[in-house]
């Protein structure tokens, strides 16, 4: 019997009340028991100078979590070196910049195309359209693939909840489809093929080699997983916020220069991504308890950015926090190679919905549905847009 099997569980994190507010109970459990044992998650640490630990020493906490390729994300050194660096081509400077102008485009017209002065879902009219249309708009996709990178997200989203891999095997594949369908038309166009992120990807080589197809798919179904779900729901989770602060968001529609570091704030107050995974290499006492090697642990975003010894008051807004404390774009090997990318998205989104409108409220009477582990932010989030 390995030890795991003989901690009783401090905690269901799939129960009703930790669903009901998430970012409520892990501030509970972060103050109760900040390294907690669950049958569902192994391992979950609460603390923000727990979770850094990890994030720094990938010798003792492996990021090789799936018995399925993952590129770069599921990797640790040396492999990971030589991916990691084709990857952060990727997110170059000059390309994020680049990517501004269309950035904006797709944002002023799903802004332009919010009803006005009656209740919307704001996740259906605007978050999700703006993930899907961005990621495909970056990649170089056709707007073909929207609605159906819209359902793979939904039926992911539900197999993943429900740890049913028979069905995750099976939306796997479909992904695999679409991208298999994508990487034959620019192999088949040679030299004319869009000069693009993907078709970069087929150019890249690794140890000497060029990428190989799963290799390539690995990529780009890691980048579509994470950017479609935590945009959204960063777009959700940013909206319901200034509807509850309305000062703040007059005083971001004089001065949007304070976007960048608010949009941070916010995600900081309410993680858009709730968690991550590592194993334990070698048996190691992380806050007094014992961790196997072998044994699973869950970095808990959601709670570690709340950590009231880092932060004091984890509900207070301020907008002149050490950015290097945030851990909204991770730390350490695996930080975020996007990040620049989704800054400038948020940033430009909500620039204009701010600037084309006179308020964003909440609709009394009719309460947001929140997401669920392992997304975060809101399923539905009715609001009045004037």
């Amino acid at each position: 019997m390995s030890a795991s099997k003989e901690v009783v569980p401090d905690w269901d994190p799939r129960s009703d009340e930790v669903l009901a507010d998430q970012i409520a109970a892990y501030d509970g459990m972060r103050r109760r028991c900040p390294v907690a044992y669950s049958d569902y998650l192994g391992w979950s640490l609460l603390r923000h100078d727990d979770v850094v630990r990890v994030l720094e020493d990938h010798r003792r906490f492996s990021s090789v979590v799936s018995r399925h390729l993952s590129v770069p994300s599921g990797m640790d050194p040396p492999l990971h070196t030589a991916y990691r660096r084709l990857i952060e081509r990727q997110f170059a400077p000059r390309r994020v910049d680049a990517f501004e102008a269309p950035c904006r485009a797709i944002s002023v017209e799903l802004v332009s195309r919010l009803r006005r002065g009656v209740a919307i879902d704001l996740v259906a009219e605007l978050a999700q359209l703006f993930a899907v249309r961005v990621q495909c708009a970056f990649l170089g996709w056709p707007e073909s693939l929207h609605e159906p990178l819209l359902h793979w997200v939904r039926r992911n989203h539900e197999a993943t909840l429900a740890r049913d891999t028979g069905a995750m095997a099976e939306i796997a594949l479909a992904f695999d489809g679409y991208i298999g369908e994508l990487l034959q038309a620019r192999r088949d166009a040679g030299a004319a093929a869009p000069d693009d992120a993907t078709t970069d990807l087929l150019r890249e080589t690794v140890d000497g080699r060029p990428l190989g197809q799963e290799e390539i798919v690995s990529i780009l179904r890691n980048w579509t997983v994470g950017e479609l779900g935590t945009i959204t729901a960063c777009v959700g989770i940013l909206a319901h916020y200034l509807g509850e602060h309305p000062a703040l968001q007059q005083r971001l529609r004089e001065d949007p220069d304070l976007l960048p570091a608010a949009i941070d704030e916010i995600l900081r107050l309410h993680a858009p991504l709730i968690a991550n995974r590592r194993i334990a290499t070698m048996a190691v006492e992380i806050g007094g308890r014992r961790i196997e090697a072998g044994e699973r642990i869950s970095l808990i975003w959601a709670s570690a950015n709340r950590d009231e010894a880092v932060f004091g008051d984890p509900d207070a807004f301020r907008l002149d926090r050490d950015p290097e404390q945030n851990l909204l774009y991770g730390r350490g090997i695996h930080v975020c190679p996007g990040a620049g990318l989704a800054r400038l998205e948020l940033r430009v989104v909500m620039e204009e919905l701010l600037k084309e409108t006179r308020e964003i409220a909440l609709v009394p009477g009719w309460a947001p549905v929140r997401a669920i582990y392992p997304a975060s932010g809101f399923s539905v989030l009715p609001m009045r847009v004037v």
